[in-house]
């Protein structure tokens, strides 16, 4: 293969002034910088004598990846999946010794779904994903919410990101399209509308009322986007929220969906979190089911994923999205536009077939199953509490308690003197800081400037991630780091710890 670098970029073709510049646009800060770093720092840890680096390992709490932070797969998921991927174990020669390693539910699940793909789990399957595994999602949402759900309306894809992109591909007709996006929000969102050339129209959600949305602030944004020119065909809600582990209470999901009606809007629900829910008064309702209570016409996509709750199976890439009151004629372009990928990944439908149809009551598999899903959940309550404690603890520092997701997001009231001297560089505060704590501590978070903050506000996003028994000591560390920090710096107004101002 010839050298990538070889000759003079006049001699190139593509080049950075040639090649699509809406790309060159896009950021994603959940890969951004820091985490750049944090693979550099990894590997002088490999490479340098011990002690040459302040901290022993990278903790990566810069995105919610569980397994790379030692969360055990679910058994049963990885029973079937290697069952379907070495299918010889369920032949005649070797099904005795199979027996001995596997329960007997798990070989009948491999043996169903390798039935799905007609034996041949390495091959495409149709472009919307197996029907078998979309009957399977329809009845796991006719169950979760009470209402009917076709499968027809179920497109399986390679995560939600996959869902997402798609979807925005579809509602971009040009440039001056806008899409509105909480603030915070998850970067996916502004770099494919970025990569796509089509308009943010932030909203604010409400810090001081737990993350709540305010249709007020959802009006003024709509109507000053469109005011400034912009087509504003669709409103994206992410619940329970990323970055921000807000949870939206039911009459607040009712006012936006009356919303849409209003605005003739229509609502992608990113609801990847339904199960990392924490709290009583918050308990996750979904867009799909207040639609169907309201009997409204607003048109809905909602997304689901493998990548988070207790599965975790992030790298498998597994997720679908439903779409409610969609025109058929767009529903063919979206086959056509699925079609075009060929088909989703089908080790990601086969995990989320079993996040949807789990062992029951009477499968063997079924008491293993619900002590690691519960295990998993009360641990994550369990570190989400403590954090939230953690950062609440400390000086110029306040927090939300996590009502859901996988994240914290606190606010930090940085010294006048850092910001000025920050600002002077030309550089974002909150990143500056980010960038301090990877290099003194190993960890590794996102600074709330990647997500998008209430201009004059501070913030950054970590995950609870860190293995529980590790937990006490990634705090310290973290404290540690932020009290130095702040030591540097005369003590002023920004050490106030109200919640709000």
């Amino acid at each position: 293969m010839a050298d990538s670098t070889t000759g003079s970029p006049a001699d190139k073709v593509l080049t950075l002034d040639t090649m699509n510049q809406n790309i060159r646009t896009m950021e994603y800060a959940v890969r951004g910088a820091i985490p750049i770093r944090a693979e550099e720092l990894r590997e002088e840890l490999k490479t340098q004598p011990p002690g040459t680096l302040p901290f022993k390992e990278i903790i990566a709490c810069n995105i919610g990846n569980p397994q790379q932070l030692d969360q055990k797969p679910i058994t049963f998921l990885r029973q079937v999946s290697a069952l379907m991927e070495y299918a010889d174990l369920l032949g005649p020669d070797m099904i005795d010794t199979t027996r001995k390693l596997f329960p007997e539910d798990a070989i009948d699940r491999a043996r169903r779904n390798l039935e799905y793909v007609g034996g041949a789990p390495g091959a495409y399957t149709q472009s919307l994903g197996i029907m078998e595994v979309r009957r399977n999602v329809a009845k796991f949402i006719e169950q979760r919410d009470g209402f009917p759900a076709d499968a027809k309306n179920i497109c399986l894809t390679s995560g939600a990101s996959g869902a997402v992109e798609r979807v925005l591909d579809m509602l971009v007709a040009n440039p001056s399209v806008g899409v509105m996006i909480p603030i915070p929000q998850y970067p996916l969102y502004t770099a494919t509308l970025a990569h796509l050339n089509a308009r943010a129209v932030p909203y604010y959600l409400q810090e001081e009322n737990d993350w709540q949305l305010s249709i007020g602030d959802l009006e003024r944004g709509l109507r000053e986007a469109r005011e400034a020119g912009t087509d504003v065909r669709a409103l994206v809600v992410i619940n329970p929220g990323n970055p921000t582990g807000g949870c939206l209470l039911e009459s607040n999901i009712a006012e936006i969906v009356r919303f849409c009606e209003r605005e003739r809007l229509v609502l992608l629900a990113d609801e990847v979190y339904q199960t990392n829910i924490y709290t009583q008064t918050n308990p996750f309702v979904s867009f799909k089911k207040v639609v169907s209570q309201l009997q409204s016409p607003v048109e809905l996509f909602s997304l689901h994923s493998i990548s988070k709750g207790m599965v975790g199976e992030c790298g498998r890439r597994g997720g679908y999205y439903e779409a409610v009151n969609i025109d058929d004629a767009v529903m063919g372009q979206l086959l056509k536009l699925a079609s075009v990928c060929l088909c989703p990944n089908v080790q990601g439908q086969m995990a989320v077939d079993i996040m949807v149809s789990p062992p029951t009551p009477t499968d063997a598999s079924y008491a293993q199953y619900t002590r690691e899903i519960s295990d998993i959940f009360e641990s994550m309550k369990r570190r989400a509490a403590k954090l939230a404690a953690a950062f609440n603890s400390l000086p110029a520092m306040t927090c939300n308690d996590a009502q859901g997701a996988m994240y914290l997001f606190p606010r930090v009231r940085f010294p006048q003197a850092f910001v000025a001297e920050v600002h002077a560089l030309g550089k974002e505060p909150d990143a500056v800081y980010c960038m301090q704590m990877l290099e003194a501590t190993g960890i590794s978070v996102v600074p709330g400037s990647g997500f998008g903050q209430v201009p004059g506000t501070f913030h950054f996003r970590s995950t609870f991630l860190p293995p529980e028994h590790l937990f006490d000591s990634f705090i310290d560390s973290f404290k540690r780091f932020h009290t130095e920090f702040m030591a540097r710096y005369p003590t002023d107004a920004a050490e106030d710890k109200s919640r709000v101002g």
